[in-house]
């Protein structure tokens, strides 16, 4: 039996979501979007290419909940980023808005899927979408852990010209330059830890260029921002759920006491199978790591505070 993915918010990012993992060949799309057209346009310019890549499933473009029913995973990347003038609150209040909508929307119809936060500011929005649901914590998992932690091997594979199949390093803590902490204690290419192969001053670099990977990326675009790796990234996830792989890795999860931090999403190394979140992990690692990472789980309370005094 084929499994079935819903992706709602057919911007770059959820549309590069659709095209990896409908060329997986295993995997039925669902494309939603408000906005009339958009999805229905990137779902059939995603079939017409289907003879050369060699898929057949279908891809699904719509604005009507109801063709979602039924998905296994539901990926959600609606939202709207800051614009000139916008005060953080108002950006916060307005994606935890539309990310409470779509989330009681999906759920109507997918109660049983595993859900992917993709939409910002992530963690936070963790929280909405766990509320908005009312499904159990270990169904709702936040993405960006698996993004960071993709640019900072790939800034390590760089700076010590190495192959980043053989780097292991994970980002934790939160998804925003101030709250990331790229984990530097554990991190190694092929065994050898990162710290015998780069002086300090070169770890440091790479630790804050992975910090500000989407910024730079932001910056060289000029307008628009990243969407190959976070929509690769987001289909590992995915893959890893569909496939009960039960792989190690870093994710946004709601805290139970992990490094004496509760009730916050916060990235974290775990189990990730066909039900979703499996087990936490609070591996040692260096006391400044560990304090990031409490640090993080108190921004992401504070931000999560200005929209419940909304209420």
């Amino acid at each position: 039996m084929r499994s079935k993915v819903t992706i709602v918010g057919a911007g770059m990012t959820g549309g590069t979501m659709a095209q990896r993992l409908a060329e997986t060949g295993y995997v039925d799309v669902v494309l939603h979007d408000i906005i009339e057209g958009l999805p229905q346009g990137k779902a059939l310019d995603l079939g017409e290419s289907a003879p050369h890549i060699g898929f057949d499933g279908p891809v699904t473009g719509t604005n009507d909940w109801k063709d979602t029913a039924g998905s296994n995973v539901v990926v959600i990347t609606s939202g709207v980023p800051r614009k000139p003038g916008m005060t953080r609150e108002e950006l916060l209040n307005i994606n935890a808005g539309i990310v409470g909508d779509v989330a009681k929307n999906a759920v109507k119809h997918s109660p049983d899927a595993v859900y992917i936060i993709f939409a910002n500011p992530m963690d936070v929005m963790c929280h909405v979408a766990l509320e908005a649901t009312g499904l159990p914590k270990e169904r709702v998992v936040g993405q960006g852990g698996m993004l960071d932690s993709a640019r900072y091997r790939t800034f390590i594979a760089w700076a010590t010209e190495a192959s980043v199949e053989d780097v292991h390093a994970q980002v934790l803590g939160g998804h925003t330059e101030a709250t990331m902490v790229p984990i530097v204690s554990t991190a190694h290419v092929g065994g050898v830890p990162l710290t015998s192969l780069l002086p300090r001053d070169k770890i440091d670099a790479v630790v804050q260029r992975a910090k500000n990977g989407g910024a730079e990326v932001v910056s060289l675009l000029k307008t628009g921002s990243a969407f190959y790796a976070p929509a690769a990234a987001t289909a590992g996830m995915v893959e890893t759920i569909l496939l009960d792989k039960k792989r190690i890795i870093p994710c946004a999860t709601l805290t139970n006491g992990e490094y004496d931090i509760e009730d916050a999403f916060v990235g974290l190394p775990l189990k990730l199978g066909a039900g979703g979140i499996e087990q936490v992990y609070a591996p040692p690692l260096w006391d400044d790591e560990i304090e990031g990472i409490r640090k993080a789980a108190e921004s992401t309370k504070e931000l999560l505070a200005l929209i419940e005094s909304k209420d």
